[in-house]
Formats: C-alpha cells, structure tokens, sequence
C-alpha cells in the first residue's frame, strides 16, 4: 500500500488479457439491479415458504446488517491491509484493494465486478448455510445489503462532499487513511469499529488538508 504517489488520472492495469481485465470492472447500478431481486427474493421466500414471520425476518435481516459492518472491518484491516514478503500474497492483495490505493480515482473498481461478485456470494451463501440452515435466507440478503451501502458509502466519499454536517468525520476518517496512514481509518460505511478498536483517527488533532481530500474526489 506504500506508493510514492496517489495517481490522479488513469486505473491500474490489472491483467493483460483484455476480457479478463474488462470483467475487473463495473458501476454500482449494475451490483444494485444484479443483487436487489435476489435480496427480495430471499425475504419473500423466508416468509412465503419457509413461514418466518414477518418479525423475525425483520430482525434477522437488520442484524445481518449490522454483522456486515464488523465483516466489512475485519476485511479492511487484516485482509485487504495484510502484510507479506510472497510475491503472490503482494499481487492478490493488489488486484483486491491496493490498486485502489494507487489510483483512489478509479470509479470503477469501487464494487466487486459481476463474475468474482457472484462466485464469493455463493461461497459466502454455502458456507452461511452450514451453520445458519434456513435462517440464511434471512441473514443472507441482510448482508448482502450491507455489502451495497458500503460500496455506495465508498463510492460517495470519493465523489462528493459529506451531504450532512454529522457525516463528516466518516468522509475524512476515510480520506486520511488514504493520504495520512492506512494503519487507521479501517471502516467506511460505518466508523463504529474504529472507535470500538481504536482506530478512529484524532480528528482533532489532525489538520484537514482540502487539496489533498481534492485529489481523492472523482
């Protein structure tokens, strides 16, 4: 994640073949319409034919949300963020997330695109089911969910300013961990972990650099 420079112009180039390094690529409408009927879908099921009620699908659902703040957090920062002298664990880590370190400006590659999107839910789908059974048709779409206001809070941060007054810190929490240190700053559709776990930056005590949060923006 070390660059000597934040490219402002241009995105990684990740694969040399082109159909491989065209299906890197995507916008946040066509995650939303790919994952939206299936979030439906899934409640409609739980309900329908499984026979939960509405109550507790509400429930479970909401919770699964929440679950995917945490989810979303360990990611960033024991994943996305992990350190290794492999070539191969350095190039992975790349293709996932530090290429967006490199060019903050790519707009798209802020969402997973269509195909690994589809194969890691599945995975994600099975390995919920083992433990959850059907309860996972609750749980499911509720981070799946999750998933979507990240992505579209990623997306947000880096193309507009903070629409609320209170929103604020979120949006320089996460353009410091940009430009300031990537050790901080971990969450991005929440700040909540970061306070719990320490890693909240001292907002105070860090001073706002406008040109610096300028080159972040699309």
């Amino acid at each position: 994640m070390k660059f000597e420079k934040i490219k402002n112009k241009g995105q990684a180039r990740l694969f040399e073949s082109q159909y491989l390094e065209m299906l890197t690529k995507t916008h946040p409408l066509v995650i939303w319409g790919m994952y939206l009927p299936i979030i439906g879908y899934m409640l409609y099921y739980s309900h329908d034919s499984l026979g939960f009620e509405v109550g507790t699908v509400a429930l479970i659902f909401v919770g699964a949300m929440l679950f995917w703040s945490l989810f979303e957090y360990i990611m960033h920062r024991f994943i996305f963020h992990f350190a290794s002298e492999s070539p191969r664990v350095q190039r992975f880590i790349y293709v996932m997330h530090g290429n967006h370190h490199e060019y903050p400006r790519d707009k798209q590659r802020l969402f997973m695109p269509p195909v690994p999107s589809l194969i890691l839910a599945s995975a994600i789908f099975g390995s919920q089911y083992i433990f959850l059974r059907q309860y996972t048709f609750m749980f499911f779409p509720g981070f799946l969910l999750g998933y979507l206001i990240y992505g579209s809070m990623h997306y947000a941060i880096h193309a507009w300013n903070p629409p609320f007054k209170f929103m604020k810190p979120l949006w320089r929490n996460h353009h410091l961990h940009h430009y300031k240190s990537e050790e901080k700053g971990f969450g991005v559709s929440s700040a909540f972990w970061d306070r719990v776990f320490g890693t909240f930056f001292d907002l105070d005590k860090e001073k706002e650099d406008k040109e610096k949060v300028k080159e972040l923006m699309f």
